[in-house]
């Protein structure tokens, strides 16, 4: 499975392509940041940001996007940032027909480093190692995506057990109601 992590951001939104399944050792095909200019009017940074995105998705083709859930913060500008740069990365596999699947940060920091409050330096360390790097990527948003990637390659299977599982329910209570 290779999957495309993105941390959205405006000013950098980090990128990561990881390659594996889950249960065996998994290889980093690519890191990276898109960056926009701070003062950029809002269209032009969407646009880098789209741009940006579609270059690591021609690049490194993955099968899945997975993207950071954006959650409530006090910085209400800093949200909408994220929000805005998130939509773009989602967009932009739908136009694909590349599954998108949202995870949130604890989500992310539980599955890579076993800890749902860890901080980046311990997110940067534990992707460093799962992925055998010499250093871990920096910026931290970069190190972030891969963890994405990560944490989606190892989620995947049990995600989708659960939707069949649920999908089958419901087709089964269907049944019932129309016997």
């Amino acid at each position: 499975m290779r999957v495309l992590g993105v941390d959205p951001g405006l000013t950098r939104c980090g990128v990561g392509v990881v390659e594996g399944v889950a249960g065996r050792p998994l290889t980093m095909i690519g890191v990276g940041v898109v960056r926009t200019p701070v003062d950029a009017e809002l269209g032009q940074r969407l646009v880098a940001v789209e741009q940006g995105i579609e270059q690591w998705l021609d690049e490194h083709r993955p099968e899945f996007v997975a993207v950071e859930r954006v959650f409530s913060q006090h910085n209400v500008r800093t949200v909408m940032g994220t929000a805005q740069a998130s939509a773009v990365a989602m967009l932009c596999a739908a136009r694909r027909g590349i599954p998108v699947a949202l995870h949130t940060p604890s989500e992310v920091k539980a599955a890579v480093t076993g800890s749902g409050r860890a901080d980046k330096a311990q997110v940067g360390a534990m992707v460093t190692r799962l992925l055998r790097l010499d250093a871990p990527p920096k910026p931290a948003d970069a190190a972030d995506a891969l963890a994405l990637a990560i944490c989606h390659i190892w989620r995947a299977p049990a995600q989708n057990r659960l939707q069949q599982a649920v999908a089958l329910h419901a087709a089964t209570a269907r049944k019932g109601r129309t016997a």
